[in-house]
């Protein structure tokens, strides 16, 4: 006997609607035949029968919406006593109203688990906009990329809208993070072309002397940040977005002081960002030690550096030094580097990593840092690393504005506490970005700014965490969405996982680099697509198919059965979904 559910299809089901049966009570039913169809949000789709059996009871007509889980039906041998299970679905299914059930929304997802204690009101807010007495509908404070977009965004709506930014517009992002890192990555790789061209058949180069000169990547640099600040510059004056230079100071809900200014607002959207992560107070004992901030203005880079820090930023600027002919050293807290990153993928780029010459410890705790040595904790041991040059790249840590407690703004482990539409605990006021805590990722921040804003307009919508996607930038590239292969288990219990090796990518062999691996996890029943994970070539590009595909609730299936173009690497995606299904070609 088998009690049917309303099946969860994806991260953002809450319900579904019962579009049809295909089998009336008494009819038998055959594992793998369609029982009945389903519409969420996104899509409608068939699910199968699980087991062999009669169709002995409907619980649910056609046309009504369930909460996910809920039972629906239930299914039995002929002469199996089925009257128990069926009183207790029946009293399981009349103890939950209609109206208990969440409404289906695009993109739902479910708010930080501690916003209700925080007192984020759940309802909606008559928040003034329009209201004369306001010189503004929303003043953003931060021009960060979910600053300037929500910023943008807002204008378009029609909204009078202020933003302030003490120093350049752009953010973090922008000016010390994503796009000089990139660019500085990007002069790495025509380095390496130099290195390798004789292995593509070029002749006449000396590999041997080639060199970054670090005043022309720096001017490089520069050039590419000043006009994408530029840029954002202009797209705030064409939107006519009233500009502050200056540290804004929140006063209240409806007050932000800018140059000793008072300026009044229906709304805030705080957009202050992060910052760079220190040690423990006492370990360094040196006024020498670098930032990812002044590593990334460098125009004479060290012969040798021990980099404190095994996440992303440590692991991009030990690939770009290491590169560049740096010897690097990372020592890392955890047992792994990458630890957001599924751990076989990880595993992987250590094992590149170390190869390509970098040493790294793991499960090792930095206990001081003077001017010639670092010292660090492992296995009881102390163990001491002679250099000059230190990195700390520990991560970054959310910039919440000083006078945010005190107007009763919830704060929790050192960020802004929100919902899924990006209030906090007083009223008219929203906090998107790096400050709550959520995903430290200039995509997402831009993602919030615009949900914030769109509901500030009264246009609703929420902000879904279940599809974000992440990326690394060394060679081959990290991207990943979604689950990883252990918290999938976690959560799901039964998953299928599906690899497909690049060594056997044509593209890839192409292009001189066979390495890594595509891998998605689904779960084991509906075929749901849980994680997608690539290291390889484009990855960072490529990764946005996944996205795609999670956010539309697609399945495994679906993405194997979408044709790939040949010669490319982005085949190895169809190729793992095959995998998942038992189906692939060329593994």
């Amino acid at each position: 006997m088998e009690i049917v559910v309303m099946p969860k299809l994806g991260f953002n089901m809450d319900e579904g609607k019962l579009v049809a049966w295909y089998k009336a009570e008494g009819d038998p039913v055959k594992k793998g035949e369609p029982l009945f169809s389903i519409e969420t949000d996104k899509t409608a789709i068939d699910v199968e029968a699980t087991q062999d059996g009669v169709v002995r009871k409907l619980l649910i007509g056609e046309g009504d919406v369930v909460a996910v889980t809920l039972p629906i039906a239930v299914v039995g041998g002929a002469e199996e006593d089925v009257a128990g299970a069926i009183a207790e679905a029946e009293a399981k299914l009349a103890s939950l109203k209609q109206s208990d059930f969440p409404a289906a929304s695009p993109g739902i997802a479910t708010a930080l688990p501690n916003a209700n204690a925080a007192g984020i009101p759940q309802q909606g807010l008559d928040l003034g906009v329009g209201n004369p007495d306001y010189e503004f509908d929303v003043f953003v404070v931060g021009g960060g990329p979910g600053g300037y977009v929500a910023a943008i965004r807002g204008a378009q709506l029609g909204l009078r809208v202020a933003l302030a930014e003490k120093d350049r517009v752009g953010g973090v992002c922008l000016n010390r993070g994503c796009i000089p890192t990139k660019t500085l990555l990007r002069s790495l790789e025509a380095l390496d072309a130099v290195k390798d061209a004789a292995e593509f058949g070029v002749a006449g180069l000396d590999a041997k002397k080639a060199a970054l000169d670090m005043k022309k990547v720096q001017a490089r640099k520069k050039a590419v940040v000043d006009g994408l600040v530029g840029g954002v510059e202009g797209l705030l004056k064409k939107n006519k977005v009233t500009v502050f230079k200056g540290e804004a100071v929140l006063k209240d809900g409806h007050t932000v002081a800018v140059g000793g200014q008072d300026y009044q607002t229906a709304t805030v959207v705080l957009a202050t960002g992060s910052e760079v992560k220190g040690l423990p107070d006492g370990v360094i004992q040196s006024k020498k030690v670098w930032t990812s901030d002044t590593l990334l203005s460098a125009e004479k880079l060290p012969k040798e550096i021990v980099i404190i820090g095994g996440g992303v930023i440590g692991v991009e600027f030990a690939y770009f030094l290491n590169g560049a002919g740096v010897k690097v050293t990372v020592v890392e807290f955890l047992d792994r580097i990458l630890p957001p990153v599924d751990a076989e993928i990880a595993k992987r780029v250590r094992r590149d990593l170390e190869k390509a010459g970098i040493a790294i410890h793991t499960d090792a705790k930095v206990t001081k840092v003077t001017d010639a040595a670092v010292e660090f904790e492992k296995g009881g041991k102390t163990e001491v690393l002679k250099t000059k040059d230190v990195l700390v790249a520990v991560g970054r840590a959310p910039v919440v504005p000083p006078e945010a407690e005190a107007l009763g703004i919830a704060v929790e482990r050192g960020a802004i506490v929100t919902d899924e539409r990006l209030r906090t605990s007083v009223p008219g006021v929203y906090a998107i970005g790096d400050c709550n805590g959520k995903t430290m990722l200039a995509h997402k921040a831009s993602a919030e700014g615009i949900v914030a804003v769109e509901n500030i307009a009264g246009q609703g919508g929420v902000m879904d965490y279940a599809a974000i996607p992440s990326a690394i930038y060394i060679r081959p590239e990290v991207a990943s969405v979604g689950l990883s292969e252990e918290d999938a288990k976690a959560r799901y219990g039964a998953v299928k996982v599906g690899k497909f090796l690049m060594l056997a990518n044509g593209k890839s062999k192409v292009e001189g680099d066979g390495r890594g691996v595509v891998k998605i996890v689904a779960d084991a029943q509906y075929g749901e697509i849980l994680g997608v994970h690539l290291y390889c070539l484009h990855a960072t590009d490529m990764i946005a198919e996944a996205v795609t595909a999670m956010r539309a609730e697609a399945t495994v299936e679906e993405l194997a059965r979408a044709i790939h173009p040949h010669p490319t690497v982005s085949e190895a995606v169809m190729e793992a979904a095959d995998a998942v299904l038992g189906s692939a070609i060329h593994c």
